[in-house]
This record gives C-alpha cells, sequence and structure tokens, in this order.
C-alpha cells in the first residue's frame, strides 16, 4: 500500500511539473497572493493538496485513524468571463480498532469530485461558484465507503480583502445508485472559513467541517485551526500548514479524544 501510494505520487507530480524549456519566462508571483489564492477554492491556480488527517482514541476500542486526502485542483478557461474549477479529493485511510478491537482497514475511500463554474474575475472581492458534485464509489473495503454513487449540487461564496479571506463551501449530495443491501445516502457538508495571509506568505486559518447525516440523524463537526507558509522545496512551490482536529461534534462511539492536520501543497502558479 505504502509503495503505491509514493508510485501515484510521484506519477502525479511529473505529470503536473513537467520539465520547464523556458522558466525565465514564468511571471513572478509573490507569496502572498499565491497565499490568498490558496485560501479561495475557486482561484485560477493549478494545486494540488496533500492533506493527512490523524486521529487517536477513538470509540470503545481506543482507535486510531490515518486519511491522506489528494486533492487536485485544476481550473479551466471556459471564456474570458467564466472558469471552471475542478476540485477531487481522493482519500487514502488506514484504521485500527475502529470497527472492533484487533481489526484493521485500509485503502481507498469512497471519491467526491466537484465542479465549480465562477466568474473569472471577482467583483469588490466577492467570488463565488457553483455547480455538480458527485459521490464516487470508490472505497476498497465496505467499511471505508457508503457503496452507492450520489449526485447533488454544490457553492462557495467568499469575500477578500486587505489579508483576510471568509466564504463558506457547501455541498448536499443524495444516492442515486449502488449496492442495494447499503443505507441509502443523504448528506450535506458544510465548510466555512476564515483566514488572514501576511505578506509573508505566513496565514492562520480556522475552518469548520460539518457533516450532517439526514438518514441518520447524526451530525459531526470538527474545528480546524491551522498555521500555513509559503515556500520553496528544490525547486517547487510548496505551502505547508500544521494544526489540531477539535472534535466538536460526533456520533456516540466516534469520537476521538485528539486528532492532528498536516498538509502540503504543490502549488503551480500560471
Amino acid at each position: 500500500m505504502q509503495r503505491l501510494l509514493v508510485a501515484a505520487l510521484v506519477l502525479g507530480f511529473a505529470f503536473l511539473n513537467p520539465p520547464d524549456a523556458n522558466p525565465q519566462e514564468k511571471p513572478a508571483v509573490s507569496a502572498e497572493e499565491l497565499a490568498k489564492k490558496l485560501s479561495n477554492p475557486v482561484a485560477s491556480l493549478i494545486s494540488v493538496p496533500l492533506q493527512s488527517n490523524t486521529d487517536i482514541g477513538i470509540g470503545d476500542f481506543n482507535g486510531s485513524r490515518f486519511t491522506l486526502n489528494v486533492q487536485p485542483v485544476i481550473p479551466i478557461t471556459l471564456s474570458p468571463n467564466v472558469n471552471l474549477i475542478a476540485r477531487v479529493i481522493v482519500p487514502i485511510v488506514a484504521q485500527h480498532d475502529i470497527t472492533a478491537e484487533a481489526t484493521s482497514q485500509s485503502g481507498l475511500g469512497d471519491i467526491v469530485a466537484s465542479a465549480f463554474f465562477s466568474p473569472s474575475r471577482s467583483r469588490n472581492g466577492l467570488t463565488w461558484g457553483i455547480g455538480p458534485a458527485f459521490l464516487i464509489p470508490a472505497a476498497t473495503d465496505d467499511f471505508l465507503g457508503a457503496g452507492k454513487l450520489g449526485v447533488g449540487p454544490t457553492g462557495v461564496i467568499l469575500k477578500q480583502t486587505g489579508g483576510w479571506t471568509m466564504g463558506a463551501l457547501v455541498n448536499q449530495l443524495w444516492s442515486v445508485a449502488g449496492d442495494s443491501t447499503r443505507s441509502d445516502l443523504s448528506q450535506m457538508f458544510v465548510q466555512p472559513f476564515l483566514s488572514y495571509n501576511w505578506k509573508s506568505g505566513a496565514g492562520i486559518t480556522m475552518n469548520a467541517e460539518i457533516a450532517r447525516n439526514w438518514e441518520a440523524a447524526t451530525t459531526t463537526t470538527f474545528l480546524n485551526p491551522v498555521i500555513s507558509g509559503v515556500t520553496r522545496v528544490g525547486g517547487q512551490t510548496v505551502s505547508l500548514a500544521v494544526g489540531p482536529r477539535i472534535p466538536l461534534t460526533v456520533p456516540p462511539g466516534s469520537k476521538p479524544a485528539f486528532g492532528v492536520r498536516a498538509a502540503m501543497t504543490l502549488v503551480f502558479p500560471k
């Protein structure tokens, strides 16, 4: 599993970052500008966030879960006034003592793919995007996914002023096909966010991730404060971030004692 993950990341990096015959012709982009674009889910910026979430002390069996979310973001210019922002979240999961004592599962989880149609220019710092979202049943283990194909709307709205970015992202997914023996899916995800970036590219972000399962009548909420910075590793521009994952509302038997989020985002300025 580890070798497969490393190979996938290396291939993805090579595909998205081919050799540049004329690197001096690229316009310089400041760290502050990159940091502000990374705070905007529908910015016209190619990026590949690698976000790891580690949760410890889960449930009755004191379980643990590690999730690596590979989240490429690809902007596509449809016209001088409209962009299409394609975002995909591919979770790679390894968990222990979650379903029962001395058990473990690892592999892919279900993939979430979104497409935001967004104006190419913001007005007075206000930006928005709207489009479809899809839940793709790619889980390699029944305990890592819902076993359903889901479809629904997604949207984001945000305001940027000075170094501040504030806004919210939301989607609602309903199952339309899949394993008939699995429960139907109706789930809403809401992510309000607030961040501040300094001219150096350093920043601080606070977001909440709220998942409402309408079928089970449960709500899961995590608060994620992180500090971040933009730097270069070799010739590659990256953003690094780290912070705690704070569980606020979690269904009984699923609440972790503590969690940590760390992320590295590969950035490809135009």
